[in-house]
């Protein structure tokens, strides 16, 4: 059951962001790149399995059964692509402060459709 919803929540949060990264407004852009990246840290999240209270590295009893841990490499992938996420949402949200300044509009082509 936990399976299937973490795979309604990838596939919501995906088909939300591309829906926002294809408006013309620059602030829907940017959301919508952030629900992507939200989209694809779960899903690399959920590939070092769905294990809950597993430890998540091997002790010092040497080798063991290895179906019985959780893989931390995808929670330290994780982590890091929330950092760099939010460092490059904002500097997005920096350019796009910018952007309006200079043009006087949010579109993502400067221009008002009228």
């Amino acid at each position: 059951m936990m399976e299937l919803t973490l795979a309604i929540a990838i596939g919501v949060l995906a088909g939300s962001g591309v829906w926002l990264i294809l408006r013309p407004r620059t602030y829907q852009v940017v959301i919508g790149l952030s629900l992507l990246s939200y989209a694809v840290n779960l899903f690399i999240f959920s590939m070092g399995r769905l294990r809950v209270g597993a430890p998540p590295v091997l002790g010092a009893g040497g080798a063991a059964d290895p179906a019985g841990y959780a893989d931390p490499v995808p929670q330290a992938l994780v982590l890091t692509a929330i950092v760099i996420g939010f460092a490059t949402t904002a500097l997005f949200l920096v350019v796009l402060i910018a952007s309006r300044g200079l043009t006087g509009s949010d579109h993502v082509d400067g221009r008002e459709q009228r």
